[in-house]
């Protein structure tokens, strides 16, 4: 059973990470793949662009990386002061540069007002 990253990540013990992550059924990631002759090179270009984007997001910095054929290594650094900084609202704005949110977020980051329990999650 996979063990929740709640659990595998404690900035107490390291900020540094190093994560894997690879393709299943002998797929090619990068590069050529001998079997069909097929180049997957352009890939490189995407996986370099979206992790200085992520970064640029996220209180996380890449302090290394490796784009191989079937998988690539990344070591980040955790910046959790960085992250103590940020205000609600720049948080969802930054997860909004990725994602559309919910309706809670949006008007969040409106700044419509919004009903006690809404914010809370409880009844009135």
């Amino acid at each position: 059973m996979a063990t929740p990253r709640k659990q595998q990540i404690s900035l107490v013990n390291t900020p540094y990470y190093h994560c894997v992550a690879r393709c299943v059924r002998r797929a090619f990631l990068c590069g050529e793949d001998t079997l069909s002759g097929q180049s997957f090179e352009h890939r490189r270009e995407w996986i370099e662009e979206k992790l200085h984007f992520l970064s640029q997001l996220f209180a996380i910095d890449v302090c290394a990386y490796a784009v191989m054929s079937n998988h690539y290594h990344v070591v980040l650094f955790i910046d959790e002061e960085k992250a103590q900084q940020w205000s609600m609202k720049e948080v969802l704005e930054r997860w909004h540069r990725l994602y559309k949110g919910t309706l809670l977020t949006q008007q969040h980051c409106r700044g419509d007002v919004l009903p006690k329990q809404e914010l809370t999650g409880h009844p009135p």
